[in-house]
């Protein structure tokens, strides 16, 4: 457990708490007075982040999502409050992006190597790939409102493109419950700020750049959060390379292979990071000619980086321009 104090005075204060949870890190910046108890608001985080895990990971075998995807065929199973809160929003998403985003993708992120149930990290095979893409399909799935969810057989759910932004909105509602009026939440790169600093000002957030080789003539993206999150997908962090082709972990659910297009980074704000994190991979399955303007149509916030040979190329919808412009 880490506990910092970065700045502030004898009446509130920007500490900083840190940790671990589903293979990455997460931290949080908050505005507490000298009698605020630190390390029962650390535990408290921590305890929401251990619900998301023991609920929708999929590393973990006695996860509520590990029996799901292990559930016999045909039969409904009742999910946990959060679990199926998030299966929801996934499913809606799923829908509104035409499978662009799809959570049942499981069985072939396992097969091109990524994820909990992979192997090596190789081309499949034809009939490799074949056989997971029958196990594929978002509208396979059905919910009931008394929370219940039928598994139709052979389902592999994997939500890891939303339980992360999930993870984030969890904290920050435990942080108000707790009465704290400020805070910044980061799990795993995906945020949300909300209440200002003890000097007025909001959280700024510098968006990532979308290669290690960034010059100083880009423009930074800086993000003023108050009550907004953001949430970046992109390539530059997991990929392979075999026979001189470089692919991606962001797989298409419509072809079943991973993307072959340019964008090696997509960040999206929306009032939750639950939402900007599926958008973000939906609209990285899509690349930035089909994204952007299914983004702008949908007025979501939305911000594209596009290799070229002449370097990296920017866009971003009206939406995300306006946040940009307020920043």
């Amino acid at each position: 457990m880490t506990i910092d104090l970065i700045s502030g005075s004898q009446t509130a204060s920007v500490h900083a708490l840190h940790g671990e949870t589903m293979g990455t890190t997460w931290s949080v910046k908050l505005v507490a007075t000298p009698r605020a108890d630190l390390h029962a608001l650390h535990a408290g985080v921590q305890q929401q982040l251990d619900l998301v895990v023991a609920q929708m990971s999929t590393w973990e075998e006695e996860s509520d999502l590990c029996r799901f995807n292990r559930a016999a065929a045909g039969t409904w199973q009742l999910l946990p409050g959060a679990f199926f809160m998030v299966l929801s929003c996934a499913l809606e998403i799923a829908r509104e992006s035409a499978g662009a985003y799809d959570p049942t993708l499981g069985p072939l992120v396992a097969a091109w190597g990524f994820g909990a149930n992979a192997q090596d990290q190789c081309v499949p095979d034809s009939h490799a790939l074949a056989i997971a893409r029958e196990r594929v399909g978002w509208s396979r799935l059905q919910l009931r409102p008394d929370g219940t969810a039928l598994q139709p057989g052979a389902v592999e759910l994997d939500l890891s493109a939303i339980a992360k932004g999930f993870a984030v909105d969890l904290v920050a509602r435990s942080l108000r419950d707790r009465e704290v009026k400020a805070a910044l939440v980061e799990v795993g790169g995906e945020l949300y700020g909300y209440g200002p600093k003890p000097d007025g000002s909001p959280w700024q957030v510098l968006v990532e750049a979308s290669s290690e080789d960034e010059t100083e003539q880009d423009e930074p993206c800086v993000l003023a959060l108050d009550g907004i999150a953001v949430a970046t997908s992109g390539d530059r962090w997991h990929a392979f390379e075999q026979s001189g082709e470089h692919y991606s972990h962001t797989i298409d659910p419509r072809t079943g292979r991973p993307v072959q297009h340019a964008a090696a980074a997509v960040t999206v704000i929306a009032d939750e990071a639950m939402r900007a994190d599926a958008w973000a991979t939906a609209l990285t399955v899509m690349g930035s000619t089909e994204g952007l303007a299914f983004a702008q149509a949908r007025h979501l916030a939305a911000r594209f980086v596009t290799r070229s040979d002449s370097g990296d190329v920017v866009a971003m919808t009206d939406a995300f321009r306006v946040h940009f412009a307020a920043s």
